[in-house]
């Protein structure tokens, strides 16, 4: 069933948050469009200058950049993942794979319920990837076994927001092969854009273990003593932040579109 009207843009990004809507709002809101944003991310060390909350800050600010200018409802962030493998550093908090699949299951078939039918994830952890394209297979299946309303047309749809193109390509052009694969300079910039604050954790660091396989927390903390891999999050600007949110919230307004007209 194709979305019928997009809300349009919004002044503030508090005007999309489901959290400060009110069900009768939701249920106008339902009349017209039948999308909603959910960003998740993870709650895991980013080396020893990143925020522990990185990547769910950096899904929640791209999330709501996309409802802003497209009047869809935002969901609150999923602050925890599957980051197991980031458990020996202090304060990793985790979800195991199962664990994460329940909890895609439940909030899609929650959503579904009140009428929902597509589900767009911005998601801010790759190690959410696996778990996630499970939990949107098992909601599937519940909902039509419970021959739920609707649910023909329920549909998730996952994007991450640090692979799409352009944001790969201005990292790839800002630092170059200090862009690393973990507590990367392009996602320490966004959390410095959205959060000044943490601009007094940034220090210049020693040079970076090389990125490569990870075999359990106990091998990656081998690996990688500080957290990081390969990466120079000292690099890392506010300005760059902006740039990444706005690139990345370009590209994924248009996948949006085309999600909730399908």
């Amino acid at each position: 069933m194709a979305i019928n009207k997009l809300p349009g843009p919004v002044s503030s990004s508090n005007d999309i948050r489901l959290e400060l809507r009110s069900w009768t709002e939701v249920d106008e809101y339902l009349k017209t469009c039948k999308g909603i944003i959910l960003p998740i991310g993870s709650t895991e060390q980013h080396g020893p200058t990143g925020a522990i909350g990185t990547d769910a800050i950096t899904a929640e600010a791209v999330a709501r950049e996309v409802g802003r200018q497209t009047g869809v409802l935002v969901a609150p962030t999923q602050v925890f993942g599957m980051a197991e493998h980031h458990l020996g550093f202090s304060g990793t908090m985790s979800l195991r794979p199962c664990t994460l699949i329940a909890v895609v299951h439940d909030l899609v078939l929650s959503l579904a319920r009140n009428g929902f039918e597509r589900v767009f994830v911005i998601n801010g952890h790759g190690g959410n990837i696996a778990s996630l394209k499970a939990g949107f297979a098992q909601a599937y299946t519940s909902a039509m076994s419970q021959n739920l309303h609707r649910a023909t047309y329920l549909s998730c749809k996952l994007v991450n927001w640090f692979m799409v193109k352009k944001v790969i390509h201005k990292a790839q052009e800002l630092y170059g092969d200090m862009e690393g694969q973990h507590a990367t300079p392009s996602e320490i910039s966004v959390t410095l854009h959205v959060e000044p604050s943490l601009l007094s954790k940034q220090r210049p660091l020693p040079p970076p273990s090389p990125a490569g396989p990870i075999y359990g927390y106990e091998d990656f903390q081998r690996r990688y003593p500080d957290g990081r891999m390969g990466s120079d999050p000292f690099l890392a600007k506010a300005t760059h932040g902006k740039v990444f949110i706005e690139q990345a919230s370009i590209a994924l307004i248009d996948d949006l579109f085309n999600f909730l007209s399908s």
